[in-house]
Formats: C-alpha cells, sequence, structure tokens
C-alpha cells in the first residue's frame, strides 16, 4: 500500500512595489513604433535582397557585378539595422532602477534619481526630470500608442512614486 503524499505548501507570493500591479516590472516598449520599425527591417532586407538578385544583365554578361549586388543588398541591410534599434526601444523597470534604452544611449537610473515623469505638450515620448536638473527622454512609451501609451506612463509614475525616495525638504520638498 502507498502512502498518501502530503499535500504541497503553496510559497507565498512576492508582493509587487506598486499595490494592485502583478506585472509592475515589465518593460515598457513601444506598440505602433515597434510594429512599423519591424515591418521595415523585414521589407528592407526582402526588397534589397530581391532587387539584388534581379539587377540586369545584358546577353549573359553582368551589368551589375557580384561587388555591385552584395553593396545594394548592403544598403538594405543598413536601413535594416537602424530600424531594429528603433524596433528595440526599452525601459526596463527592477526594484534597483530603470534603465533607458534609446536610440543612441542606454542610461541605467536609480529611482532615488527621477523626480517627476512628463508625457505632456507636444513631446512624442515620456520625459524624466531628474534631481540633477537633467531630462531623459523615454522613447518607449510614446503617445502614438494612444490610451496604452497614457496607462504605460501613469505605471512609470507609480513605480517612482513607490520606489523613489521622498524629496528633502530643505531642497523644496513639502516640509
Amino acid at each position: 500500500m502507498t502512502e498518501p503524499m502530503p499535500e504541497p505548501t503553496p510559497e507565498p507570493e512576492p508582493t509587487p512595489a506598486v499595490p494592485g500591479a502583478a506585472d509592475a516590472f515589465a518593460p515598457f516598449r513601444p506598440r505602433r513604433g515597434r510594429f512599423v520599425a519591424l515591418a521595415i527591417v523585414w521589407g528592407a532586407l526582402i526588397i534589397f535582397g530581391v532587387i539584388a538578385v534581379l539587377l540586369p544583365t545584358v546577353s549573359g554578361h553582368a551589368i551589375w557585378g557580384v561587388v555591385d549586388r552584395l553593396m545594394f543588398f548592403s544598403f538594405g541591410v543598413v536601413i535594416a539595422l537602424l530600424a531594429w534599434r528603433f524596433a528595440s526601444l526599452s525601459a526596463v523597470p527592477s526594484r534597483e532602477g530603470l534603465v533607458v534604452r534609446n536610440l543612441v544611449i542606454t542610461r541605467r537610473l536609480e529611482w532615488a534619481q527621477i523626480v517627476s515623469v512628463q508625457f505632456g505638450g507636444g513631446a512624442p515620448w515620456v520625459s524624466l526630470d531628474l534631481d540633477d536638473l537633467d531630462t531623459v527622454a523615454v522613447m518607449a512609451i510614446q503617445k502614438a500608442d494612444g490610451a496604452f501609451g497614457e496607462q504605460e506612463a501613469s505605471r512609470l509614475a507609480a513605480l517612482i512614486q513607490a520606489l523613489g525616495e521622498p524629496a528633502d525638504p530643505e531642497i523644496g520638498g513639502a516640509p
């Protein structure tokens, strides 16, 4: 006779930094811009590849040599790489801070460095005001995404409020 197996004890679920948000630390990524950029990546590779293969020849002699065809396809690869960089925009939150990956620069910020989030006016993406009076664009949260972009900006603001340090009263914070 086999002994009954004891029931497994459930492990306690980790509490998220922001109450009621189980996926508070999910990466921020644009939706519409990412879709368009990935379409450009594949389109450039396919179109430039097909054209490079189909470049004209005259009576069996290539007007466009192998090097010409490779250079033409390489131009498509360069376009694809630039679009891929745009598709890889992200902002990855953790308990320690936020890693912002924009087109040219990737920057690591601690929560305490971030003073406020701005997502208004004519700016196409979120801007973070830092305690050293610098501003960092977060291209991963875009107005082009409409309500989703606004929701992501609110989630980022909630993370900053939950994980950032309170303002120092001597520097203009609340008493």
